[in-house]
């Protein structure tokens, strides 16, 4: 989300000539209990035109152009978004899961505003699993309105137990002198290649299961983002999260760990 806004910032101010912030960190990803609170946020996402007065009325949703709504309900064809998984939750054919989910959406105008789904006793996210990691640094394991987490209470301490169990691996592993030239020096033993093969550009399958081996490990194990990754090795962006899911696949495929066990 965060490269999403900043990349449409840089090329708007760009474009209109200005500069600063654009969004004011308004938008951010949450971490969304599924089975209890998936389709409630889809519904209060999908009524903030009308209850912000930006549409008449409720059928006036089907023509609001700035909505995943419209592709919902079948009146808009958008290529790269993915309608298929929330109209699934609805039924298994189209034409009835879109009519389920426009009774379930029209039955949320009544409810109004939803607190419970904004704040409060409930926790939201402040952007993401690297906030949740965040605040276990700072010793803060939950925060009574803090808006984190989108969940029931086993949810939060479920989300918050494996952030705490990544935190642990992580301070261990720095602990033990783990940084990225040491899981470089590990993936190039596992390759029998050298070092600095992962750093260097070109496609040679090992090379790049190689380098895809590193990128996992980087970003899963010692937290790295894939924008620091991305600078490390030269890379772009997409590139590291293609090699991170290459990198994934092929440690569950071979059983490699970066490390069986810290001590």
């Amino acid at each position: 989300m965060q490269r999403l806004l900043t990349g449409y910032a840089v090329s708007f101010n760009r474009r209109h000539k200005r500069h600063g912030q654009l969004f004011q960190n308004r938008y951010k990803s949450i971490i969304c209990q599924e089975d209890a609170y998936l389709l409630e946020l889809v519904r209060y996402i999908h009524l903030n035109p009308l209850r912000a007065g930006m549409v008449e009325d409720f059928r006036a949703l089907t023509d609001y152009p700035f909505s995943g709504h419209r592709l919902l309900v079948g009146a808009d064809d958008c290529s790269w978004q993915d309608g298929a998984y929330v109209l699934g939750c609805f039924g298994k054919k189209v034409a009835k899961a879109r009519k389920a989910y426009l009774d379930y959406v029209q039955a949320g105008v009544a409810m109004g505003r939803r607190p419970e789904l904004v704040g409060g006793g409930l926790v939201r996210s402040l952007g993401g699993w690297s906030e949740v990691k965040k605040m276990r640094l700072k010793g803060m394991d939950r925060i009574k309105g803090d808006e984190r987490i989108l969940g029931d209470s086993d949810f939060v301490l479920s989300v918050l137990s494996q952030a705490k169990e990544q935190f642990e691996r992580r301070y261990e592993l720095k602990r033990h002198g783990y940084d990225i030239n040491r899981v470089a020096e590990r993936v190039a033993e596992l390759f029998g290649i050298d070092k600095e093969e992962i750093f260097q550009k070109g496609r040679p399958k090992k090379r790049a299961d190689a380098r895809g081996l590193f990128c996992y490990w980087c970003t899963n194990e010692l937290c790295l983002s894939q924008t620091e990754l991305a600078r490390a090795l030269d890379m772009t962006v997409s590139g590291i999260g293609y090699g991170v899911r290459r990198g994934e696949t092929i440690a569950a495929c071979e059983g490699y760990m970066l490390i069986d066990s810290i001590i």
